[in-house]
């Protein structure tokens, strides 16, 4: 942004059908990663390949294509209030497909289903919980069956039985889908239980200071700051 670097050298790839999770302190960058890999900010300099396509040299149909298979979890939702759980999640049914009216209930009824809101279709996002937003809002990014899910701090604003609840639904959806999932997060109780890897940003350094097993940085890893973030531990204390 201006003559400020928010990222540099920064590179990792995410297996397929893996739980894969990108964390850090505030203003490390993670918000800006993950505009870039999902499109909406073209980075000033490399790559950034989906399925093997490079989406910033793609030209507008292969970038378009490859863009289709991919869901997004956004952080409130991002549902419309005006509209009901069941058009929110019809909308990328109808401007992506030449589906049926008929095709695309059964599928609304499927996808609600897949994430514990069957019976909610005519419910307005006003008349639900927080938690039962992102439920909705994570059927809306499945419509589409992408091949890779990402999820941009999932367990905001959320108490921590809600939020647990929601972890829970991810791993099921990854176990019984096999969809790859790349989450933004710094919520530690939702990294240990979703991530079966992790990418560590630094604000300082503006780069990956940390990568692998959460469970292994938190016990292992030499950095002092790791090991502080990962256990709760202010820098004082260490």
């Amino acid at each position: 942004y201006g003559e400020t670097v928010i990222l540099q050298d920064v590179s990792f790839t995410v297996a397929e059908g893996e739980r894969f999770v990108i964390l850090g302190g505030s203003g490390c960058g993670k918000s800006t990663l993950l505009r870039h890999l999902i499109g909406l900010q073209p980075p000033l300099a490399g790559t950034i390949r989906l399925r093997g396509v490079d989406i910033t040299r793609a030209d507008d149909t292969a970038r378009r294509a490859v863009l289709r298979n991919i869901g997004v979890l956004f952080q409130g939702g991002a549902l419309f209030s005006s509209m009901t759980v069941a058009e929110n999640i019809a909308l990328p049914l109808e401007n992506a497909t030449d589906l049926s009216r008929s095709q695309i209930e059964d599928l609304v009824r499927i996808k609600l289903s897949l994430v514990g809101l069957a019976g909610f279709e005519n419910h307005y996002p006003g008349e639900l919980s927080g938690g039962m937003r992102k439920r909705a809002g994570l059927a809306r990014a499945l419509a589409l069956n992408p091949a890779i899910l990402f999820f941009d701090e999932p367990s905001a604003g959320l108490d921590p039985l809600t939020s647990a609840e929601l972890d829970e639904l991810i791993i099921a959806l990854n176990q019984t889908l096999h969809t790859t999932m790349v989450i933004v997060t710094h919520e530690l109780a939702s990294i240990f239980a979703i991530a079966q890897r992790v990418i560590m940003l630094d604000k300082g350094s503006r780069t990956i200071i940390a990568s692998g097993d959460p469970h292994w940085l938190r016990d292992h890893h030499k950095n002092p700051w790791v090991q502080n973030f990962f256990n709760r531990r202010p820098s004082s204390a260490s």
